[in-house]
């Protein structure tokens, strides 16, 4: 049996060198809070850097945002992510809507939510349950940075092990 060109090429796209199926899936992760000023902008760098580090690129979506966004990032929040060498200066939050977390495979609100998504949508939401950096003095923020980058990391070993 002959291969048409469009076989041979869905074939290539399909499986890699080795003859193994490549995934194709992707994960959608959202980071939200109320104001998408603190917490969550820190748990999306985090996100975009882990999914770098570990090749997800093509694999993993990432989105941030919050119900009542400010009209710019924590300044303490962009100085101690700076001091971990993420460049928030430029990000601006933004409004998350109930259709883009329901159509996520996984939600972390950072403690002050009271998110209400649909019981039909298939969601691991999470509460991570941290103190808001607005106002706290830089040590604090910065804890709350570390606690962040690992949950994050703890969520990407998840993820990785739903992509096997």
């Amino acid at each position: 049996m002959a291969l048409s060109f469009e076989t041979l090429i869905e074939g290539l796209f399909n499986y890699s060198f080795m003859g193994q199926q490549t995934s194709t899936q992707t994960i959608r992760v959202a980071f939200m809070c109320v104001q998408n000023a603190g917490r969550s902008q820190i748990s999306t760098a985090f996100a975009e850097r882990e999914r770098e580090r570990r090749e997800l690129k093509d694999n993993v979506e990432i989105l941030t945002g919050g119900t009542c966004p400010a009209d710019h990032v924590h300044e303490t929040v962009v100085e101690v992510m700076d001091e971990a060498e993420f460049d928030l200066s430029g990000r601006m939050p933004r409004a998350i809507t109930t259709d883009e977390l329901e159509s996520c495979d996984y939600v972390a609100t950072m403690g002050c939510s009271t998110l209400e998504l649909d019981t039909s949508a298939d969601v691991d939401v999470r509460d991570w349950a941290l103190a808001d950096p607005d106002g706290q003095k830089l040590d604090h923020v910065r804890e709350i940075r570390d606690e962040i980058e690992q949950r994050v990391i703890a969520l990407f070993d998840e993820i990785e092990a739903d992509l096997e």
